[in-house]
């Protein structure tokens, strides 16, 4: 069996991920904050939606499932409790969702808000995580509903995935994150790479996901707040109370709340 991944664009810069069997043209789509564009892709496809997976509550990441229910009635709801859909299937941290029998595990990677989940979807061995607006490619999500706390410990959890495996953010952010991270860590020679193919990409509609666990760690700058020259890019640019990657990571999530 061949599932294919595709990103169907939404609003300014939303991807929605949409899982792909080639052999029978089912779909499923992870959050669907409209429903036009989904329904134009699946139909200039010839494809049938059976499922939508939901990270979490946020309009542009649910706005569009009702609308999706409507066209699509057979459609299976995978969502938490907490993400202000009716969903058929109730998820947690440790929930197991099928895939025409791939298993994507679910994750609690709260931080951005208080019940964000990951789907880690294994694809003959080959991990595929969608992680909506919890890590970007280059940064982080802003903390909503979540604690800080909550958001370092989801990448902590998240940078021991393989080297391989594949993260697929909600969002094309990589170019603006890159140059944060830039501010911060001006000699990192992977991040300045990154941040040109980047800007290449994007000026010519290209996505710059996903993006392998590897080349976050290279270039994320919030994976590196245990790096000396992260801490000194920090401490340069606001006091600190102490040198400890939690630290860190919270005065580079302040700083890049104002960047």
């Amino acid at each position: 069996m061949t599932i294919r991944i595709h990103p169907i664009k939404a609003f300014n810069d939303n991807y929605i991920w949409t899982l792909i069997n080639k052999n029978n043209k089912q779909a499923i789509i992870i959050d669907p904050g409209q429903a036009a564009p989904v329904i134009e892709y699946l139909e200039a496809e010839g494809l049938e939606m059976i499922a939508i997976w939901t990270t979490h509550h946020h309009h542009d990441h649910i706005g569009g499932v009702a609308e999706l229910q409507e066209h699509f009635p057979m459609t299976h709801l995978v969502a938490h409790s907490e993400h202000n859909v009716d969903e058929d299937q109730t998820i947690k941290d440790g929930s197991i969702v099928n895939a025409w029998g791939c298993s994507a595990q679910v994750w609690d990677v709260s931080g951005h808000t208080a019940s964000h989940m990951a789907y880690i979807l294994d694809i003959d061995g080959h991990k595929h995580c969608f992680c909506g607006d919890t890590l970007f490619s280059g940064g982080c999500g802003r903390v909503f509903t979540g604690t800080i706390e909550q958001l370092y410990a989801s990448f902590e959890r998240l940078s021991n995935l393989s080297d391989e495996a594949l993260f697929y953010p909600a969002h094309e952010y990589t170019a603006s994150n890159l140059r944060f991270g830039l501010s911060i860590e001006p000699g990192n020679v992977a991040m300045q790479q990154a941040l040109i193919q980047a800007e290449e990409k994007t000026n010519q509609g290209i996505p710059t996901l996903p993006v392998t666990v590897a080349h976050e760690r290279e270039v994320n700058v919030f994976l590196r707040a245990d790096e000396p020259s992260v801490i000194a890019g920090v401490a340069s640019k606001m006091k600190l109370d102490d040198e400890k990657p939690l630290t860190i990571f919270a005065a580079l999530r302040e700083l890049k709340n104002n960047f």
